[in-house]
């Protein structure tokens, strides 16, 4: 197949123009911006014009794009791996020339029930042969890491909507979020906002842009990120009582005794190395990916890391608890399970090779490629 590869500053990208060439297929590049207008879709129809190809492609799922295909009658497959991706609200997702592809199934289940057939159900997946290059038997040199955003920087959308917020309407998010915060594997944050939504986007206006909600999108967009800083920061500052924790994020304003915030590292080129050289990964999902397995457990397994995560049943899909990855239930189990994979490194060990084995059988962008284009 000739496919056009619509390329963004988006995570994963060289892994799958990698892959594609590799399952035999050609890749035309073309760079677009991330909001479509008449001026910037000129060199995607120039493109289409000029290489007649066989299929679009990207990374999540943009409006733009889909008029486009929709127009010049030519199949657009899309593959998201944001949560929320917004756009997939739009009216132009029933566009018959969209293939859109979400891992998380929740999200699918919402467009199947409403019977909306361009959806479909795929997880993600990581480049194992790339990472196995970066080395498999690197020195330990952290003891318990974390990669990953901690949504406390300067601007984030909670903090400006707090700000002109009534205090009945703080005080409800307040124990919200606090019952929020014990549960894992439901989330309750749309339903319940009714009694103060309308305080919400008088504090800060968030326009629907298609079939979303209102309640969808700050409790997505707003509140779940909220939470998830809550969530990350207060373990992160338990554990790091007990044992050095490395941070690696690109907010540098984190500091406390027992952790060492490295900021950011590039996930193409540093990342899987932390991965490699951590005696224990944390994965604490964003509470917007409801049951969903997340992007970083993948990259962490694929890297031949150990990784430890809070629970998402898509996990129990594919991966066995205990034997390639281990989960845990609350902050008292996550610190007892940390004592105990620290010193028991044989079971670290064999945990961690099962899990990067089966991400290497089952879970490459190889599998997936051929998953998409075969359908």
């Amino acid at each position: 197949m000739k496919i056009l590869f619509a390329e963004w500053d988006c995570y994963g990208k060289d892994d799958l123009k990698e892959t594609f060439a590799a399952e035999g297929h050609s890749v035309v590049c073309c760079p677009m911006q991330l909001h479509g207008n008449s001026q910037s879709e000129q060199p995607m129809l120039a493109l289409l014009h000029k290489e007649g190809p066989d299929i679009v492609f990207s990374f999540n799922y943009f409006t733009h794009i889909s008029d486009i295909c929709n127009k010049e009658n030519i199949k657009y497959v899309s593959w998201t791996y944001d949560s929320p991706n917004l756009s997939l609200y739009s009216d132009t997702v029933i566009n018959p020339c969209n293939i859109i592809y979400v891992f998380d199934k929740d999200v699918y289940m919402q467009f199947h029930k409403a019977g909306i057939d361009t959806v479909h159900y795929m997880p993600l997946a990581v480049n194992v042969s790339r990472l196995d290059r970066m080395g498999k038997s690197l020195p330990f040199q952290y003891d318990v890491s974390f990669v990953g955003s901690l949504y406390v920087e300067r601007g984030n959308y909670y903090d400006q909507m707090a700000a002109d917020l009534p205090d009945y309407a703080k005080g409800y998010l307040d124990g919200l979020m606090a019952a929020q915060l014990k549960i894992q594997g439901y989330n309750f944050i749309e339903e319940s906002l009714g009694p103060v939504i309308d305080d919400l986007y008088k504090a800060f206006p968030i326009v629907p842009a298609g079939m979303e909600s209102r309640e969808f999108l700050y409790a997505h967009a707003v509140i779940n990120r909220r939470i998830t800083a809550i969530e990350r920061l207060d373990l992160l500052l338990d554990i790091a009582n007990a044992h050095r924790v490395d941070l690696f994020t690109h907010y540098g304003g984190v500091t406390m005794p027992g952790l060492r915030n490295h900021g950011s590292v590039d996930s193409y080129s540093e990342m899987p190395l932390v991965f490699k050289q951590s005696k224990i990964n944390l994965n604490i999902t964003l509470r917007s990916i409801q049951n969903a397995i997340p992007l970083r457990a993948f990259d962490i397994m694929g890297a031949g890391g150990f990784l430890l995560t809070n629970f998402q049943a898509e996990f129990l899909d594919f991966f066995v608890p205990g034997e390639d990855f281990i989960y845990y239930e609350d902050k008292e189990d996550l610190l007892k399970k940390i004592d105990y994979y620290l010193i028991h490194e044989d079971e670290r060990a064999a945990i961690a090779k099962n899990g990067h084995d089966k991400v290497a059988a089952a879970h490459t962008y190889r599998h997936r490629v051929k998953e998409m284009l075969d359908f």
